[in-house]
C-alpha cells in the first residue's frame, strides 16, 4: 500500500536553514509510504538528514508533527472546496455537485496529506489551529447543505441542515475513501466514484423528497403559473453506468 503523490524534494539533503519544513517533508515522504502510522519521529529525522534529537527544536514528538501536516491539509482542503462551491454560483446544485466532485479529487491528487488529515488516529481537537482548520473545512460543506436545504419542496419533512451536512459528508468521504483515494488501497468501481456519489446522492434527496427531474420539476415549480421561476431540480444521476 503506498500513498506516495506530494514527493517534491530531492532524495538527499537539506539545507537546514528551515529544518521545520524539511522534518514536515521528510514525514510526508514516509507517509506516503509507509501511511500515517508507519513510521516514528527517529524515521523522519533520518529521512531529513538530521540527528534523532534535532526534530525536538521544532515538535513535542510524533503527533505535533502529524497534526501540523494534518492542519496543512485541512488547509488546502477547505481551499479546495471554497472554489468549487463559489458561493453556489451558478445556482446551488451545481455548486453543490462541484464541491462533491472536489472532495473525491482531493483524496485522489493529495492521498498523503488526506491519510494524515483522517487515518493517523488523532484526536480531533489535538491542537486548536488543526481544529479550526478542520472546523473551517466543514463548514464549507455546512453552507452548501444549508442552500440545499432551502430547495426543499414546502411542506416536505426534512433534516436539519447541519444533519444534512453531516449525512452528505459521511457519503462523500465514505466514497472518497473507499473508491477514489490515489493508493492501492483504491477498491476498483464499475463506473467513477463521481458517478457513485452523484447517484448515492441523488437517493438521498429523493428521499427527502426533492424533484430529480428536471423536466417534471419546471412543471410543477412553485410560482410557475404567477411566472415566478422555482428553485432549481435536482439533476438525474448516472445509476451505476457502466464504464
Amino acid at each position: 500500500m503506498s500513498w506516495r503523490k506530494e514527493t517534491g524534494r530531492n532524495e538527499r539533503g537539506y539545507h537546514h536553514g528551515n529544518l521545520k519544513e524539511a522534518l514536515l517533508q521528510a514525514a510526508l515522504d514516509l507517509i506516503a509510504t509507509k501511511g500515517a502510522s508507519g513510521f516514528t519521529f527517529a524515521d523522519a529525522a533520518r529521512i531529513a538528514g538530521v540527528s534523532p534529537a534535532a526534530p525536538y527544536r521544532h515538535f513535542r514528538d510524533r503527533d505535533e508533527l502529524l497534526s501540523s501536516i494534518a492542519q496543512r491539509g485541512f488547509e488546502q482542503f477547505e481551499q479546495a472546496l471554497t472554489e468549487a462551491w463559489d458561493d453556489g454560483r451558478p445556482d446551488t446544485v451545481s455548486a453543490f455537485e462541484r464541491v462533491g466532485k472536489a472532495y473525491l479529487a482531493f483524496a485522489r491528487e493529495k492521498p498523503a496529506f488526506y491519510s494524515a488529515m483522517f487515518e493517523s488516529g488523532l484526536a480531533a481537537d489535538v491542537s486548536a489551529g488543526l481544529h479550526a482548520a478542520a472546523e473551517r473545512a466543514f463548514a464549507v460543506i455546512r453552507a452548501a447543505a444549508e442552500r440545499l436545504a432551502a430547495l426543499a419542496p414546502p411542506g416536505s419533512p426534512r433534516p436539519p441542515a447541519l444533519m444534512m451536512a453531516l449525512h452528505i459528508w459521511s457519503m462523500s468521504h465514505g466514497v472518497a475513501s473507499l473508491f477514489a483515494r490515489g493508493d492501492g488501497a483504491r477498491r476498483k468501481l464499475p463506473m467513477s466514484a463521481e458517478e457513485l456519489l452523484e447517484a448515492e446522492v441523488l437517493i438521498y434527496l429523493r428521499g427527502l423528497g426533492f424533484m430529480t427531474d428536471r423536466r417534471s420539476a419546471a412543471q410543477a415549480a412553485p410560482g410557475k403559473e404567477q411566472g415566478k421561476a422555482g428553485p432549481p431540480p435536482v439533476p438525474p444521476g448516472p445509476w451505476g453506468r457502466p464504464k
